[in-house]
């Protein structure tokens, strides 16, 4: 049994840590805040903003999406690159605190944050090229080729598979009861498939204002709780600064919102994610809790894929429109409606995860 955390004199240690950790995130809010006149100036001088999609990505026309949500036309788009600046910034003040002595530790350690900072940074940085070529049509193309995302993400994936299992000595899988399955050499194929999956998932699901928002933010909550628990504490505050920034978003993306967050921040995400996931395996059981936090996620992509496959076999579609979400709507659900009912589902499924979870350090 895992060894218990919650005692009396471990609590002012972990305090102390729980305080600076939100003083991370509280100046990650602000710094936001601040840069925001700054950015959202750039982006309506670059006349970086939203277009109405009118291809389906399921092979069909997609007029109802494109009439449904032709309001939101021209708003300026990519506040996402926002959370990878004022992470860079904050990493960068880390190190220059730690060089004066001001605090023992800067959020970039080897064992606890390479890894994750590694997948948000390199995969963001490959998003917002294809954000940045969607919106200007730079060099004859509207965006990067789906070949090209892929050998991306392949060697992304590669790479942090091979730093798992090389370096941190992860090739297995802990189940509850601290059962624990090898993998062997399977660790990068099983990874890369389950990092598509979350990244595919997440971005499924980004398709309602707020609604892969306020999801995100309860699944990168109970992640950050699982973290501090577990004792990675800069990990904790990399994930508080993440969080800071999600939340100065919703500031200025209240309807009628004056930007959007944009394409690429949901794959930036599902990296950071998968990459926390895996990093909390080898300290705790993960799987089960993750698998019903993440399954209002589970459910967007399996009706994509069904659709997806019963078009290839049968070419007509399984329902009138997918993912899930987009279902909904063609039933004349109001995008509120769906958007704060998933919330209250995933507040739910996220204290069940937070019980099983803590459960184990008890």
């Amino acid at each position: 049994m895992f060894h218990c955390l919650f005692i009396q004199k471990d609590l002012p240690a972990m305090l102390v840590k729980l305080s600076q950790i939100l003083v991370y995130s509280l100046w990650a809010f602000f710094l936001a805040l601040a840069l925001y006149p700054w950015f959202i100036a750039y982006l309506r001088r670059k006349k970086i903003g939203k277009t109405i999609r009118e291809d389906a990505m399921l092979w069909d026309k997609a007029e109802n999406f494109a009439r449904m949500h032709a309001h939101k036309a021209w708003t300026p788009n990519m506040w996402w690159a926002m959370v990878v600046l004022v992470l860079a910034l904050m990493l960068l003040l880390s190190l220059g605190l730690q060089y004066f002595g001001v605090i023992n530790n800067s959020l970039i350690t080897r064992e606890e944050t390479y890894i994750i900072l590694f997948a948000f940074f390199s995969f963001g940085f490959l998003w917002l090229t294809d954000d940045y070529f969607n919106v200007k049509w730079r060099w004859a193309i509207k965006w990067l080729s789906a070949r090209a995302k892929m050998i991306g993400m392949i060697v992304i994936s590669a790479a942090m598979s091979r730093w798992f299992y090389a370096k941190l000595g992860s090739s297995y899988v802990i189940f509850p009861s601290v059962w624990s399955v090898e993998l062997w050499l399977l660790v990068p194929f099983v990874q890369f498939l389950i990092t598509l999956t979350i990244v595919n998932a997440i971005n499924f699901t980004d398709g309602l204002d707020w609604l892969a928002w306020w999801l995100l933010i309860i699944v990168l909550a109970v992640l950050a709780v699982a973290t501090f628990v577990s004792q990675l504490y800069i990990a904790t505050a990399v994930l508080g600064i993440v969080i800071g920034v999600l939340i100065a978003f919703l500031w200025f993306n209240i309807n009628p919102a004056k930007i959007f967050m944009g394409d690429g921040w949901a794959f930036a995400l599902a990296w950071l994610i998968s990459s926390l996931v895996y990093l909390l395996n080898m300290r705790m059981s993960i799987v089960v809790p993750f698998f019903l936090l993440f399954f209002i996620f589970w459910i967007e992509i399996l009706s994509s894929a069904m659709q997806l496959t019963w078009k290839k076999l049968f070419k007509k579609k399984m329902f009138p429109m997918a993912p899930f979400h987009h279902l909904l709507e063609y039933w004349w659900w109001k995008e509120h409606t769906i958007v704060m009912k998933a919330w209250l589902v995933q507040w739910v499924l996220a204290s069940i995860a937070l019980i099983m979870i803590l459960y184990q350090f008890s």
